[in-house]
């Protein structure tokens, strides 16, 4: 191998490094939490009154305001609607807990106004024409429960409200076994006028979230796919647009789609309005600097109803995980293998365009979307998340075996040529150029490529990023158990030196924390020694530069990506072995047996020092 094509090497493998430091020298931010925030105050028209026969919301994470409540239990979904407002204001998810511990609190997505972090979902009609403010349902508005008790699959709950001017306001709302919610809003006019007004549909967001992470390979913020086209907004984009604007001016505003959803999207959760299909809608998203508040809106076309006549409108609203079979579900397209599963398209069902792509899937997601693909099929038949991921990395490596395979055949041929460029070097001297021409002649004779070696390289580094992406950005991996003490692929080894792996009384450091860095856990060693291994397959570089920065390379990358998920780790030490028994398979195959054991000796052996030149008038004494 020239020094040209070492250096290519050399500065491909330097460059992933520095982006592996960058990662630790500059973590994503903590947001500060102020303790002593402001707390928005709720204004009551109407005494709070108990609703006869509704249940308390059970398995709740914090309290809510006193108000009139409803409540939802539904298989996966538990919480209540606030009749104040008549607002999906509290919601947690039964399936996903706060962390690992069996006793953790569940996930809660929504939250009421009143309280820290208000989140919440509220529809409603715009006044038109003569009508006013008042006589339409407004934030304050108290309704009365015209139908059902708790609303659960198959028992929507219909509330009711009368302006007392001719207009009864009804809205019923539906759910269905996982997260998607069906709003019917209608008004009958009993008047002797005609009236206008127009549906709607907000989320609301008071401050920012508060397990917001700020980090760039996960968007969080608005997002919104409007006939056909995906747009993303973190709150910053927001934050800044706003700066120049007027208070409840639309930051964002399409004016005429007529499919699409829009909403808030977190790392693993989000809350979408859902229009239905072919109805027209404007797509709003907006930014109240003086209150810190974050809005979305979908604003249907103002509907004219005559005296006698009720008029009606149909939309959804999704709040829950970001599972991918389940948007895939919902978008009543499901994928290459879950149609060999036998999976079906249902004519019946009113596909939501493209939810699928609320998945962060990022610039590479030509890589990520199929990488996840597989993953998820994988661990559907082998039913364990870290065998999966080794069981993906035979499936990757098998894929790219043949451009692997011409990879280390070029290398063992670069080996055969060690001698015969020996001889070069001795023939030519110190004149390089002539040097370049005899090896480019003597690669096109014996028909070798000297930058064949770097393809592995080159290959991985694409690969890497984008199982990195799916790690940290898919549900699926969240809190997925391994075996033993790994009970959460996305999050790093929870194993230390700093205990010896928990054979001392006390516990390892926490993660982020410079000890932690320091004191890495088994997954990150085995990685170290794995490239340790895979460089002995060949001699260390003739270039002394060169020889110390590959020899200090594993043990580097081995403190880097302790602090990485662990189940990316387990890939790259599933690749570093696959990789080993590969490229020492084919050498072996043409006639270049690797000496390990002769290339680790030489590695450690300590040269001899070499005796200082003597002095001129040394050499006259003697």
């Amino acid at each position: 191998m020239n020094d040209q094509n070492k250096n290519l090497i050399l500065a491909t493998a330097l460059s992933f490094l520095v982006i592996l430091v960058w990662f630790v020298l500059f973590p994503p931010e903590e947001p500060a939490v102020d303790p002593n925030a402001p707390v928005a105050a709720v204004t009551q028209t109407a005494p709070a009154a108990a609703v006869p026969g509704a249940a308390a919301p059970a398995a709740a994470a914090e309290p809510v305001p006193e108000t009139a409540r409803i409540a939802v239990d539904t298989p996966r979904l538990v919480g209540s609607i606030a009749l104040t407002g008549g607002r999906l204001d509290d919601l947690s998810l039964r399936d996903y807990r706060q962390t690992t511990a069996a006793d953790s609190d569940i996930v809660r997505l929504l939250r009421p106004m009143g309280g820290a972090n208000a989140y919440y979902a509220v529809y409603g009609w715009a006044p038109g024409g003569a009508l006013a403010d008042g006589d339409v349902p407004g934030p304050n508005t108290v309704w009365s429960v015209a139908q059902g008790d708790t609303l659960a699959p198959g028992k929507p709950v219909v509330l009711e409200w009368a302006n007392g001017k001719g207009l009864t306001f009804r809205r019923t709302i539906a759910v269905d076994r996982d997260f998607m919610f069906t709003i019917t809003q209608s008004v009958t006019n009993t008047g002797t006028e005609a009236v206008r007004l127009a549906p709607y549909g907000q989320v609301a967001r008071h401050g920012l979230p508060p397990d917001l992470q700020k980090f760039f390979i996960s968007h969080e913020g608005t997002i919104q796919m409007v006939d056909g086209r995906l747009t993303e907004m973190d709150y910053k984009d927001i934050q800044d647009a706003a700066v120049s604007a007027t208070e409840g001016v639309p930051m964002v505003s399409v004016d005429a789609a007529s499919t699409g959803w829009l909403g808030f999207g977190d790392k693993y959760w989000m809350t979408m309005l859902v229009p239905s299909s072919g109805t027209a809608f404007k797509a709003v998203q907006k930014y109240f600097p003086a209150r810190d508040v974050w809005q979305t809106e979908t604003r249907m076309a103002t509907v004219s109803v005559a005296p006698g006549e009720t008029a009606s409108v149909d939309s959804r609203l999704f709040a829950g995980a970001k599972e991918w079979a389940l948007l895939q579900h919902y978008e009543n397209n499901p994928g290459f293998v879950q149609r060999l599963f036998g999976a079906k398209v249902d004519p019946a069902m009113q596909p939501v365009q493209g939810l699928v792509d609320a998945i962060d899937w990022g610039w590479f997601f030509f890589l990520t979307k199929p990488i996840f693909t597989v993953l998820h099929w994988l661990h559907a038949v082998i039913g364990n998340m870290g065998i999966a991921i080794i069981a993906l990395t035979f499936l990757l490596k098998a894929l790219v075996l043949p451009l692997a395979y011409k990879s280390y055949v070029s290398m063992a041929r670069m080996k055969e040529l060690q001698p015969e460029m020996e001889a070069l070097k001795e023939r030519v001297g110190d004149d390089r150029q002539k040097m370049q021409q005899e090896m480019m002649k003597l690669y096109r004779d014996k028909k070798v490529n000297p930058a064949a070696g770097c393809l592995p390289i080159l290959l991985q580094i694409p690969i890497f990023f984008s199982l990195y992406k799916v790690i940290f950005v898919t549900i699926e991996l969240r809190h997925a158990p391994f075996f033993g003490v790994f009970q959460d692929l996305s999050s790093p080894d929870p194993t230390s030196l700093f205990n010896l792996f928990g054979l001392l009384p006390w516990a390892a450091p926490a993660h982020g924390t410079m000890l932690a860095m320091v004191f890495i856990g088994v997954l990150p060693i085995l990685l170290g020694i794995t490239m340790w291994l895979q460089q002995k397959l060949n001699p260390a570089p003739a270039d002394p530069v060169q020889a110390q920065v590959f020899a200090w390379m594993p043990w580097v990358f081995m403190f880097i990506l302790g602090g990485f998920a662990s189940g990316l780790v387990v890939y790259w030490i599933t690749n570093n072995l696959i990789t080993f028994t590969q490229q020492y398979a084919i050498m072996r195959s043409h006639g270049h047996r690797p000496d390990i054991f002769g290339n680790i000796k030489a590695s450690v052996k300590r040269k001899p020092k070499a005796e200082p030149a003597k002095t001129p008038d040394k050499a006259r004494k003697k």
